[in-house]
């Protein structure tokens, strides 16, 4: 396919929509993008993943809103996409979600997809920016991971989903002439994240076990790495696309790579803690031991670059943890 010419977006006036916009990432894109002057932000989410709570800020400003429904319903996502300048597609489920449950992943991943994107080319938006993942890649052959690196070596349902809609962007983009930018998302964490995500749920468990004086257990030998990446800078990465209007795939992550048992540590050192690291027998072999981005594309192609580092990342995320403790538990069990 021939390269195509950029497409830039304004944002400011635009009306755009996100989807999953309760979520960890689609909440925050939904506070960056009303920093940008867009006239309207409207939210579809079905909350079962998202939190009302997420959007407290930003619900509060006039130009934002919140409908509570499923892009898996065809009538729900037409009436939400007709007249938007841009649609950021973050409804997705879990990892975790998706080896329970393949025929739900399939539902909302695929299938719930491809009405938001067959929507998108219908009313003429002007562009998708679509929450794709580095799971697409499996354990990559290269490090760090180029965005070229063979896509379809995943064995995870979640990998193959995220593969087959970035596929189905292409192809509107062949048959409608809709534009779009798919974003391969490496390990995100920070505020309002996710508690029971594949690491995010660990992540959690080690602040419990931290703050009650109990050390932090990984379970293996700590070896296996991650490119963490925080959600901070992976909205701004969703406006950014938005701006550029650039078409293709782009690996969002820091390029660092940083192993279990140097985040552990990291955090330890952010909560002020004098404890160390406690190790257990791996309960089950991830076959994912790397992760690695290269984000030369988007530094390139987008103008995107990561501001925070794991320290201040981390720091962020602690401070919100704390702050959410002093309402309600996010997560109990310290010594689990």
């Amino acid at each position: 396919m021939a390269e195509l010419t950029p497409s830039p977006v304004s944002l400011e006036g635009a009306e755009v929509l996100v989807t999953g916009g309760a979520g960890t990432i689609g909440s925050t894109i939904v506070d960056r993008l009303l920093d940008t002057g867009v006239s309207r932000v409207d939210v579809l989410d079905n909350l079962v993943r998202g939190r009302r709570q997420n959007l407290e800020h930003a619900l509060a400003d006039g130009r934002v809103r919140l409908i509570e429904g499923d892009i898996r319903d065809r009538a729900t996502v037409d009436s939400v996409v007709r007249g938007k300048d841009v649609v950021f597609h973050q409804a997705a489920i879990r990892i975790t979600q998706c080896a329970e449950d393949p025929r739900l992943a399939f539902d909302v991943l695929a299938q719930g997809s491809f009405t938001v994107f067959e929507a998108a080319a219908a009313h003429g938006v002007g562009r998708v920016v679509a929450a794709s993942s580095a799971s697409v890649y499996g354990l990559a052959t290269q490090f760090p991971t180029p965005e070229s690196n063979n896509p379809y070596a995943n064995d995870t349902i979640y990998g193959a989903a995220k593969a087959f809609s970035e596929g189905m962007l292409t192809s509107f983009g062949a048959m409608n002439g809709l534009r779009s930018t798919a974003l391969r998302y490496f390990n995100v964490y920070g505020p309002r994240m996710d508690v029971h995500g594949l690491y995010t749920e660990v992540l959690v468990r080690w602040m419990e076990r931290i703050e009650a004086g109990v050390p932090p257990l990984i379970m293996g030998d700590g070896a296996q790495t991650m490119d963490f990446v925080h959600v901070d800078d992976v909205a701004r990465a969703n406006v950014v696309a938005a701006t550029a209007g650039r078409d293709g795939a782009f690996n969002i992550g820091t390029g660092v790579e940083t192993s279990l048992l140097e985040l552990a540590r990291t955090l330890l050192h952010v909560m002020e803690s004098d404890l160390d690291v406690v190790f257990a027998p791996a309960r089950s072999v991830n076959g994912v031991t790397r992760r690695l981005a290269d984000t030369r594309a988007a530094r390139d192609e987008l103008g995107f670059v990561t501001a925070y580092d794991l320290e201040s990342g981390l720091r962020s995320l602690v401070e919100w943890w704390r702050a959410e403790r002093l309402d309600a538990p996010v997560l109990s069990g310290a010594t689990r």
